[in-house]
């Protein structure tokens, strides 16, 4: 019978009886469904998969470019020319538009192009009972009801509800980034019972580490835990970067500016009874004067530029606006498993008699612990029964230098390895008569092997309690030795550790319970440590202002041990909170978060946001991807990460260093330093350029410089000394010193509009005088005086680029002067500012004369007056400050 749609789904399958489920799906477990019914199924519930985000095409990556105000207003500008009949003024702000489309076009594409190198797609079979044989077929053509038949090395391809468990477990850390196997079995739990509880269910993308098991699938697609995961991540909408806030405020003051300074201006003149023309012609001068053409081109510049100064530092970015955002972030949260641990089990401390523990020294990410002769001293002997335990009672291997196995057996094989003690070695030395799988009730398990001697030796290992409980003595231990070791074992789990007990027994035949009469060896403590480099990095981190807060879906006691071993507890009171006690919209004190979901940490990204913080995540897992998708900026891991953290994040770490994430902060702050000084610059030389044309046409007297004039300076004299800026490598050790600058601090503040009214002003002035001196004292003609003005404000508009030097830096040694890329645009700009003169077709083009030797020389003086004054000033303004 095919099922009914009103059977879409199973609500809360892990709280109902495997029979129930059956019955509701109407299959059989001994036969599954028929090839008939699966087909129909597949019809109605559609194939199992997620939906993928595709990646950004080139026509978005275009629109994209277009997006911003500035761009906007230029192209008012080139209709408004073009209106008036300037259709060179037109053309070329049409090919300013063009040219910054097109580079931010190329930049980006070829960094989504990378993205989708990382991304990984793959055919997976799996094995289902379909007319009562097990044949495997695609992951996709799953459908609910199938019987899925589990085995170790398994991924799961759809939700699936357990029918049957044979010491089953799974590994979920991808879904709830719990870093230990999962016990699972068949028993329903709890309705309300957390993912990471519903020991009943294997996920979709959750590996079977060990056992084996039945389950019939409840949730294909859309219709799995990931599918709910992808829906909030489709919910998460990531907002404008700051930059780009920042942009689009600043493009709104300039719009409004040159609107209304045009009409003044404009209708000052027309009432006054100057010509008309004239005065249309002086508004659109105002009005190019107004609008940095440049910008657009230069911010575009700059940030490819700081993207591929990135990815060099193996931070590989996907848009251009958020290249500056991890510069602005003011707090990072991050997860624990793969993230700020390396997501695999080692073996930490030793306790071989009930007292003091031995910690070890840490296993190098290679995996192989150096030589440990002298690792445990007076207790070496004592050590070795513990150690043979470690490698007969166990499933796993190291063959070949690959770890194959539950993590916390691989742990042990790693910790004998360390004392020279082979898995392969022993067994021929101790052949395997019989093994007693882990038993989940028991919560032991036990191996059996003849010994050389004839005798049998019981190898086990479990948890402390359990094993505990079997005891009769200690090796080598006290009398109180059995109770001490039960402390010690608790104080162990209370740092964090997953703790095993580790014991044996002699025996002369080997039928005998082997969890009776034991031995006690010792404990082991593991843990999934901290990766090598994060605890530097946190402390780098909260140096530099960031405050970073871990969120994680892991216990309390792991997630706060992790912690204080990488210095997030360091130097305040400890802060944790469950995600159930989270309270959204509340204020954001706790430095570590547990036992939180997707929709969780979305809350608290967006809680922190309304906060006015910038928030960046850093995530590897499937858990993570609403998450990174949220955040002002997502990071996520490249060689670790999921596909879908990946495709959920702006930024990927392709070295999967925390450390890494300090050069991108510096990077970015040097970026967005670079950016507010070329915009002071641009805004400089523009409000110059303002003030000259506005001054003149008040006063009546004649426009010193003409409308394609000041567009030649916006488009080519000034561009280059600002992408020089931009290109500028700043000092990233001192900037991160200074923090973050304060999330709702525009990109110009009044103390930088101020610097720009006086840099305009000095400039105004010198421009002014030179085109008076040429009117007057030299007498030129219209055409040569409105050449030595546009000389004179073109070099010191030039030389103005040496006043963007930082506070208390030395006036000849500095950011600014150590720049090559200033001293080429420099020489550069020196050929395209004189030459047009003397070229006959751009001195046409341009409306310029020769002036005599007297007059180029005076306006070369005058040029180096804002020079010399900004420089003063500068210089006096540190002086007062100190």
């Amino acid at each position: 019978m095919a099922i009914e749609p009103e059977m879409d789904l199973i609500e809360h399958a892990h709280a109902l009886p495997a029979d129930t489920v059956l019955n509701r799906l109407e299959v059989s477990p001994d036969d599954g469904l028929n090839t008939a019914e699966a087909r129909r199924r597949r019809s109605h519930y559609g194939l199992n998969r997620l939906r993928r985000r595709g990646p950004r095409g080139p026509l978005l990556i275009l629109l994209d470019q277009l997006r911003s105000l500035i761009v906007g207003l230029l192209t008012l500008a080139a209709l408004a020319a073009l209106w008036f009949g300037h259709h060179t003024e037109s053309a070329a702000i049409a090919g300013v538009i063009v040219l910054n489309t097109l580079i931010g076009f190329v930049t980006e594409l070829r960094a989504v192009r990378s993205m989708e190198a990382l991304r990984e797609l793959g055919v997976r079979l799996v094995n289902v009972r379909r007319g009562g044989r097990v044949t495997p077929i695609p992951a996709r053509g799953l459908v609910p009801g199938d019987i899925v038949v589990l085995e170790a090395g398994d991924v799961a391809s759809a939700d699936i509800r357990l029918i049957e468990s044979s010491r089953l477990q799974c590994n979920e850390a991808i879904l709830t980034g719990e870093s230990l196997p999962v016990a699972k079995q068949v028993d329903p739990v709890a309705t309300n019972a957390a993912l990471a509880e519903r020991t009943s269910m294997v996920y979709l993308g959750t590996s079977v580490t060990r056992g084996s098991g039945d389950g019939v699938v409840v949730g294909t697609g859309e219709r799995t835990e990931l599918g709910r995961i992808a829906h909030l991540m489709e919910e998460a909408e990531s907002g404008r970067t700051p930059l780009e806030r920042r942009l689009d405020e600043l493009s709104r003051q300039l719009m409004w500016l040159a609107l209304v300074l045009a009409a003044a201006i404009g209708v000052a003149g027309m009432v006054s009874g100057r010509d008309v023309f004239l005065m249309i012609e002086s508004a659109i001068a105002l009005a190019v004067a107004t609008v940095p053409e440049g910008l657009p081109m230069v911010a575009t510049l700059a940030l490819a530029r700081g993207m591929l100064r990135m990815a060099r530092r193996q931070a590989l970015i996907e848009r251009l606006s958020a290249v500056e955002t991890l510069g602005a972030a003011t707090v990072i949260l991050t997860d624990k498993t793969g993230t700020l641990t390396e997501n695999r089990m080692t073996v930490t401390e030793l306790n071989l008699t009930g007292g003091r523990s031995q910690v070890l020294p840490r296993i190098p990410a290679s995996g192989r612990r150096r030589p440990a002769e002298n690792l445990i001293g007076e207790d070496q002997e004592q050590l070795q029964p513990l150690l043979e335990v470690a490698v007969l009672c166990n499933t796993a291997s190291l063959a070949g230098g690959d770890a194959i196995g539950d993590p916390m057996e691989v742990a042990l094989l790693e910790l004998a390895d360390g004392f020279g003690i082979d898995r392969a070695q022993q067994l021929e030395r101790c052949p395997l008569v019989r093994e007693h799988a882990f038993d989940p009730d028991l919560r032991m398990m036990a191996t059996v092997h003849r010994s050389p001697d004839g005798v049998y030796f019981h190898a086990v290992k479990g948890a402390p309690e359990a094993v505990l409980d079997h005891v009769k003595d200690v090796d080598g231990g006290t009398p109180n030795a059995i109770s001490s070791a039960r402390k010690a074992a608790s104080e162990m789990a209370g740092r964090g550790l997953r703790v095993l007990a580790l014991a044996g027994k002699t025996t002369s035949t080997e039928t005998p319970n082997p969890f009776e009469q034991l031995t006690l060896y010792g404990l082991v403590g593991l843990t999934d440590p901290p990766r090598e480099d994060v605890a530097d990095a946190i402390g780098a981190c909260q140096a530099a202002g960031v405050r970073v807060i871990m969120v994680t879906g892991d216990h309390s006691a792991t997630a706060l041990s992790i912690a204080a071993q990488t210095g997030l507890t360091e130097g305040h009171a400890v802060q944790i909170v469950e995600g159930s006690d989270f309270v959204e919209g509340a204020p954001i004190d706790a430095s570590v978060f547990a036992r939180v979901s997707p929709a969780q940490k979305l809350a608290i990204i967006e809680s922190l946001q309304h906060q006015g913080e910038v928030v960046a995540m850093l995530g590897d897992g499937v858990n993570d991807a609403p998450a990174l998708h949220k955040a002002d900026i997502g990071i996520a891991m490249g060689q670790r990460g999921s596909q879908v953290a990946r495709e959920a994040a702006d930024m990927v770490l392709l070295d999967d260093r925390f450390g890494t994430i300090i050069s991108a902060i510096a990077q970015g702050r040097v970026i967005f330093g670079n950016i507010r000084k070329f915009v002071i610059y641009l805004m400089s030389c523009n409000a110059s350029e303002l003030l000259v044309i506005g001054l003149a046409s008040l006063s009546g007297a004649p426009l010193p410089l003409l409308p394609l004039q000041i567009l030649y300076l916006n488009l080519v004299t000034d561009v280059f000394p600002a992408f020089a800026l931009g290109a500028g490598e700043g000092q990233p050790d001192a900037i991160l010193r200074g923090g973050p600058r304060p999330p709702d601090e525009p990109l110009l503040a009044t103390r930088h509009w101020r610097d720009i009214a006086i840099g305009a002003t000095i400039i105004t002035a010198a421009t002014l005088c030179s085109f008076a001196l040429a009117l007057t004292v030299f007498e030129l003609t219209a055409g040569a005086a409105v050449t030595l003005s546009f000389l004179t404000l073109a070099l010191a508009q030039l030389w103005h680029v040496f006043n963007m030097r930082a506070p208390g830096s030395s006036r000849f040694n500095n950011e600014i002067t150590r720049n090559r890329y200033v001293w080429m645009a420099i020489g550069l700009c020196l050929v395209l500012i004189i030459g047009p003169v003397y070229v006959p077709a751009a001195a046409d083009l341009l409306g310029l004369r020769p002036p005599p030797a007297a007059a180029l020389v005076t306006a070369l003086g005058l040029s180096l007056i804002p020079l010399v004054i900004g420089q003063v000033s500068e210089t006096a303004r540190t002086r007062s400050s100190r």
